[in-house]
């Protein structure tokens, strides 16, 4: 009796959880997950090292200022553009096109110290200031994601998906925290060289994350698209049986005429391969969800300014500069309230399966 009554609470706890959702959830998903943590993992590393490694190669404060801004500012016109356009390039495509993005920004951290070369660097490519989602990635994951979840195990999955991502930020910090304090130790390091395998680490990854955008299927992209193929396709199809049909009746009857009520009605034709137009590429939103997207870009980008007035780099930089604390204790500290940030996204997803997803937020 005791052994069933723990195995129930055990799997009650493991439902709350979620752990058989994301079990359960397809191969596409679990894909995007790991994505997420690829891809934070990377971020974690690189932003506890980033404004420490500007002021190590000579870089002025103001000028790392208006460096996190330019970048911000980057990311946010690159990132609008292929979000706006990734379902009719292909989210596939636009994934790899990120990560490769991601990779060459890496090579570039890694391998010069010029000013304007990062500037540009990290606008056109992917660096993260804060440690926090940059680029393209998270909007069309979540898209994505959405497309290939049932409504009833959604928040389980987004819940893991967040939860992956920020345990892949807090295992980054950790790791190149100590790592870099680990280099600094031996003979001839620099901080600049620690720093700079770090971008290489960072490199690495992002060809980590273009190998596994590429193992994703058709079904991530877009199902307008893939039903309007299958549309013009069951046309052919219905065109080439009735071509079939007629060749039939006119070799049984050559001189006989059939009523025009018994013939085969042509399909309809289809769309005819015209230039596509710049609004052809835009994605189509209806009046209701625009509604709605538009409050919740009004409360995300509120959430986002709060943030933006303490990233993490400057954080970094502000308890070396003024306390003198290693990389290693620097990446302890944001390990551990990464950890905590991840395990409260459970807890959320289980609240908001009785409250709401609103009233959860």
């Amino acid at each position: 009796m005791a052994g069933f009554s723990l195995r129930t609470s055990g799997n009650w706890l493991m439902n709350e959880l979620g752990v058989y959702s994301i079990l359960g959830s397809s191969r596409d998903s679990k894909i995007l997950c790991l994505q997420r943590f690829v891809r934070l993992f990377a971020y974690g590393a690189s932003t506890l090292i980033l404004a420490l490694y500007l002021s190590a190669i000579n870089v002025t404060d103001e000028r790392i200022g208006l460096f996190m801004t330019m970048t911000i500012w980057g990311d946010v016109v690159i990132s609008f553009i292929l979000t706006l356009f990734a379902d009719s390039l292909g989210r596939r495509r636009t994934l790899m096109l990120g990560a490769a993005l991601m990779t060459g920004s890496g090579i570039v951290f890694a391998f010069t110290g010029n000013y304007w070369l990062l500037v540009i660097a990290s606008i056109l490519g992917v660096i993260s200031p804060n440690g926090n989602e940059i680029g393209p990635f998270k909007a069309i994951e979540e898209s994505t994601l959405s497309q290939l979840t049932s409504a009833a195990i959604r928040s389980d999955i987004f819940a893991w998906y967040t939860l992956l991502g920020n345990a892949g930020t807090a295992c980054g910090i950790i790791i190149c925290g100590w790592l870099v304090e680990w280099l600094q130790r031996l003979d001839n390091w620099t901080p600049v060289r620690a720093y700079r395998i770090i971008f290489g680490i960072y490199a690495f990854l992002g060809l980590i994350k273009l190998a596994l955008s590429l193992m994703l299927s058709d079904k991530c992209e877009p199902e307008a698209e893939k039903q309007n193929y299958q549309q013009i396709t069951e046309l052919n199809n219905v065109e080439i049986e009735s071509l079939l049909s007629s060749d039939d009746d006119d070799s049984n009857s050559p001189h006989e005429t059939r009523p025009n009520s018994k013939s085969k009605p042509l399909p309809p034709t289809p769309p005819s391969s015209q230039p596509k137009t710049l609004k052809s590429f835009l994605p189509t939103i209806s009046p209701h969800s625009r509604s709605i997207l538009w409050k919740l870009c009004f409360l995300f980008s509120f959430d986002s300014f709060a943030s933006g007035l303490a990233p993490t780099s400057w954080l970094t930089y502000f308890f070396t500069t003024k306390f003198s604390l290693p990389e290693g204790f620097l990446g302890t500290l944001f390990f551990t309230t990464s950890i905590i940030a991840a395990l409260s996204n459970l807890v959320a997803s289980s609240i908001s399966k009785r409250i709401g997803l609103i009233k959860t937020m």
